[in-house]
């Protein structure tokens, strides 16, 4: 079964821009929720778990059709949410030299690839996602709604920031740029790093 990766922070941590009972909340209830309809929907169609979790996307088809689309939607809800709770941290860190230098190709400044990614997340109508993802060796900035997650399209997501209204509500009520603003004092590209590096294709 796929269980949720631990969090390398504590819920309170990442007071005060989220605070510990949204940040449990969201967690130990809203993303293990996902993660339980998921297996067992994975079990319902005998599934051995033989592909890393983000790998379904390109085997959906071998499920009961009737499934696929629960499937997909809480394989994003647990998808989406890791790398949100990856994408976020106590100490922040920036993009290492080789992400770094893709930025600045892609958006001449990381103060403007900030900007880019705030007008974005003010764009997206409803409830979803925000992601950084690398598309080809190419970096973009997209919205996805709902739990649709950038691998369902082969994308590689290297950042996400929720923009469900549960992420954000309690600290924040409507004000979504002020949360938009706040995530980026707690960004955290460690995982982002990682990812690049191991997908980039520099030949």
């Amino acid at each position: 079964m796929y269980k949720l990766k631990p969090l390398k922070y504590t819920f309170s941590e990442i007071e005060p821009y989220i605070d510990t009972h949204s940040l449990a909340l969201h967690y130990e209830k809203l993303a293990k929720n996902y993660l339980n309809k998921l297996n067992n929907l994975l079990m319902k169609n005998n599934y051995n778990y033989k592909y890393p979790i983000e790998e379904i996307p390109k085997y959906i088809n071998e499920f009961n059709e009737n499934d696929r689309e629960n499937i997909l939607f809480n394989l994003g809800g647990v998808i989406n949410h890791e790398l949100y709770f990856n994408s976020i941290s106590p100490n922040k860190t920036r993009p290492n030299i080789y992400l770094k230098l893709a930025i600045l190709n892609t958006f001449v400044s990381y103060q403007n690839f900030l900007d880019k990614f705030k007008e974005k997340s003010l764009s997206l109508k409803g409830s979803g996602y925000t992601f950084l993802v690398l598309n080809n060796n190419k970096l973009e900035i997209i919205n996805l709604s709902n739990q649709d997650t950038p691998y369902n399209y082969n994308l590689i997501p290297l950042i996400a920031l929720d923009l469900w209204e549960h992420a954000y509500y309690i600290n924040y009520e409507n004000k979504r740029n002020l949360y938009i603003d706040n995530f980026f004092d707690i960004l955290d590209f460690e995982y982002a790093n990682k990812i690049f590096n191991n997908n980039y294709d520099d030949n």
